[in-house]
Formats: structure tokens, sequence, C-alpha cells
């Protein structure tokens, strides 16, 4: 039987050949351009890999459907869901370098974000002009590069594929793109422009951010393409999104908690910085939908302050608790994680596949981390 783990380990060492031949390439050109492939590989070692997991066990749930008899391990296309499932892991480090530097944020899974490394760079070379701007900007064109990368991953993929399949891989894939820049700038734009924003639709928008931003690009889209490698029927990728996008919807949402309530040394984040970055999540609209007005006056002053102090940080906590945030924002992980297995049950997949699915289920949407 085919090991999700042998699986992963194919991948990280795929991942590995990739940078080590940028960095050749790279040398080439300039010794100061190494500083792009040494960066890289902060973002590309460990992680949870969730996204190139799902695009396995899409894959293997295609290639053994209505038949049990055939071995993953032995397949010869297997090489394409790990291409693919590499090329998931080089564009969502692209993302997170991108997505750091919109934030702002000083780490990411408790190591130096990229732009922050890049402005260290700076100052201990003792260059003219602004670290800052020398971060972003060098920062901005590693995520570009990870694009490139993951771009050339993403075409091994489907090299002498039939035609029909390598077009809906393509529709898939351009689908995701869209669907997490769109989110980003959604979220991006929310953040700054809520007070525009007709109070009775905070909720409404922010379960969209979550939905095109995380759970379409995170959860169905990694899914759905190893499926569509495999070869899976309409039927089949349809029965998958009705699991995997409520299954998504969980995940960004559990993320938003551990974003308030997470530890520190366990998710590598500083502990409250969405509440001083000012992110609009589903939580905070509930929040600010249940509040008497003198509490909608203190969430609104103080969200997105980023001088916030902890004892200000603790007090918003409760604050979430206590207009009933929290709780239903855990409802609507429950409800959507329940959504998520019910329509696993009917996808009639083979019975291994359902149980890793299960499993994810669980690592998804009761996590720490």
């Amino acid at each position: 039987m085919s090991s999700p783990l042998s699986f992963i380990d194919r991948v990280a060492e795929n991942l590995r050949e990739v940078v080590a031949q940028s960095h050749r390439e790279i040398s080439e050109i300039a010794t100061d351009a190494d500083a792009l492939t040494t960066v890289s590989e902060s973002f590309l070692h460990g992680g949870k890999r969730f996204r190139a997991r799902l695009a396995y066990w899409g894959w293997r749930a295609a290639v053994t459907f209505g038949d049990v008899s055939v071995d993953p391990d032995e397949h010869e296309e297997q090489h394409r869901v790990v291409d693919l499932a590499t090329g998931l892991e080089l564009f969502h480090a692209a993302a997170l370098v991108h997505d750091d530097i919109i934030d702002n944020s000083d780490t990411r899974r408790g190591v130096t974000t990229a732009h922050r490394q890049f402005e260290r760079h700076h100052i201990d070379g003792r260059f003219f002009g602004s670290p800052t701007n020398y971060g972003a900007s060098s920062a901005i064109l590693l995520g570009d590069l990870l694009l490139a990368w993951a771009d050339d991953q993403f075409l091994g993929a489907v090299i002498g594929l039939d035609s029909s399949v390598s077009r809906a891989y393509r529709d898939e894939l351009r689908t995701m793109r869209s669907d997490v820049t769109a989110g980003q700038f959604l979220d991006n734009h929310d953040s700054v422009a809520w007070r525009t924003i007709p109070h009775e639709e905070s909720v409404d928008r922010a379960q969209r951010v979550v939905i095109y931003k995380s759970a379409k690009y995170s959860v169905e889209a990694p899914l759905i393409l190893g499926a569509i490698l495999g070869g899976a029927a309409p039927d089949l990728i349809s029965a998958m999104r009705g699991f995997a996008l409520p299954l998504g919807f969980a995940f960004q949402l559990r993320d938003d908690m551990l974003g308030v309530f997470g530890d520190e040394e366990t998710t590598g984040k500083p502990a409250g910085d969405d509440l001083r970055e000012g992110k609009r999540t589903v939580m905070l609209a509930i929040a600010r939908q249940n509040a008497d007005p003198a509490t909608l006056t203190v969430l609104d002053e103080l969200v997105g302050d980023p001088r916030l102090e902890p004892a200000q940080i603790e007090m918003l906590r409760s604050t979430l608790h206590a207009t009933g945030a929290v709780a239903q924002t855990e409802d609507l992980i429950t409800r959507s994680r329940e959504r998520s297995l019910r329509a696993l049950a009917e996808m009639g997949v083979d019975a291994s596949v359902a149980k890793e699915l299960g499993s994810l289920v669980e690592a998804i949407t009761v996590r720490n981390v």
C-alpha cells in the first residue's frame, strides 16, 4: 500500500532539487543573487504540507476509484502528482512571502520573514539607502521567483497527458490563482475600507474572503488538481468539491482563531498579531454585529492598532468571548467539519482513501498550529 510519508519525502526531495538547480543557475549570474535561494530555503522546509497531502489523496482516490487492485506505489503516473504537490508548495511559499510584506510581519513559522531577512542583509552589508525598501523589493522578487519555480512544476505534471485532461487541469489551476489573488485583495481592501462597508454585510464579506483566499485555494484546488491528474470522472470531482469547500472554510476559521488565541511558541507567530494588523476575520465581524454600542466603539478603536499592549490584547480576547463571537465561530467550524464528513461518507472512494481524508479533516479542524 502506498505510503503518504514516502510521498511527502519525494516532494521534499523535489523541492531541494529545485532550489539546488536554481542556486547553480543564479550563481552563474552573480554571487550576490545567491541570497534569493538562501532565503527561499527557510520557507520550503517543514510545514504541515496539507496541500501536498490533499493533492496526493485526490490523485489516489481517482486512480483507485472502482478498482482497488491498483497499487499507487507502482503507478507509472505518480511522478505527475509529485510535480503538482511540489508546485503547490512553491506557490504557497510565494504567497506567504508576499502576504508577509502586506501584513508587515516579522516572523512566519517561527522564522524571520523574507523581507526582514533581506533588511538584515542590507544592514549587515552597510548598503546605501533604505533597508526597509530593499527588504520589501527583494522579497517581492523572491516571491516572483518562487512562482516561476511553481509554474515549472505545474507544467511538468501534465506534459504528455491527453489534451482534455490538460485543459481541465489548466482551467482548475487558473481558477485557483485567480481565486487566491482576488481573495487576498479583498482581505487587504476590507482591512482598510471596513468603515465604508454596511454593518449588516460584514459577516458575509468576511466569509467571502475566507472562501476565496483560503478555502478554495488551500483545500479544494489541491484535492481537485490531484484528482484530475488521476483521471477522475466529473461525478467524483463534484463529490470532492462538496467535501473540500466546507473543510477549507473550517481550516481558515481555525487559523483565524489561532491568530488571536494561539500559543506563540507553538504557532511561530506573535500572539495577537491578527488584532494588531486589524484582520477583518469572520470572528471579528460576528463580534461587531453582536456588540453593544460601547463595546463596538472599543473594538473599532483598538483592533488594527500596531501598538497594542499585551493587556489590551487580553481585553480584546475577553471581548470576543463575551460577545459570543468565539462560540459562534467554533460552531461554524463544527458544522463545516460535519458537512465535510457527510460528503466524504457519500463519496464512494476506497476505504483507505476515506480513512486518510477523514484523518485530514481532524488534523485541519482540530489543531493548535
